[in-house]
């Protein structure tokens, strides 16, 4: 477990679900092979936590490796829905809290579904930690099942 003094809510959440992880501080990446090296991680391991749009007032997180991208068909199916859709950055903020390129599942405003892709299980991933210049190295694992995540194939290798 980090010992910091939480700065965000999303540490505050990692704490409160007993959860070991390890906050990294870096610069800003211009590239994700950049920022995979700041970590010192794969840039699948970079885990981006993206916010979609159900119907009004209605989100769900996904969790897509960093050299991944949202299969939009396989995730309307997996969710038995027609229509998806990415919110803009305000209404991603007024969701969840958090501004872009610091959202996590840990700590949000409202506790939205999480869908984790099938890729991520089984390693140490990097998350947002809810504050610019900050990820989150832990057990994808032990995330998950804080989260209570589903976790299904809902992605495509990046183009």
């Amino acid at each position: 477990m980090s010992t910091s003094t939480p700065e965000a809510p999303a540490e505050a959440a990692l704490i409160a679900a007993g959860l070991t992880y390890r906050v990294v501080r870096h610069p800003p990446a211009r590239s994700l092979a950049e920022a995979a090296a700041l970590r010192g991680i794969s840039p699948a391991d970079i885990v981006k936590t993206l916010v979609v749009r159900r119907g009004e007032d209605d989100y769900l997180f996904v969790l897509v490796p960093g050299d991944r991208e949202i299969a939009w068909p396989k995730l309307r199916a997996h969710l038995g829905v027609g229509r998806l859709s990415m919110p803009d950055a305000e209404a991603a903020y007024a969701a969840t809290g958090y501004r872009r390129g610091t959202i996590t599942p840990f700590g949000s405003r409202v506790a939205w579904p999480v869908i984790a892709d099938a890729s991520v299980a089984g390693r140490t991933i990097s998350l947002g930690a809810g504050e610019p210049g900050a990820t989150v190295l832990l057990s994808a694992d032990a995330a998950l099942a804080a989260l209570g995540a589903a976790v299904a194939d809902v992605t495509e290798p990046a183009a």
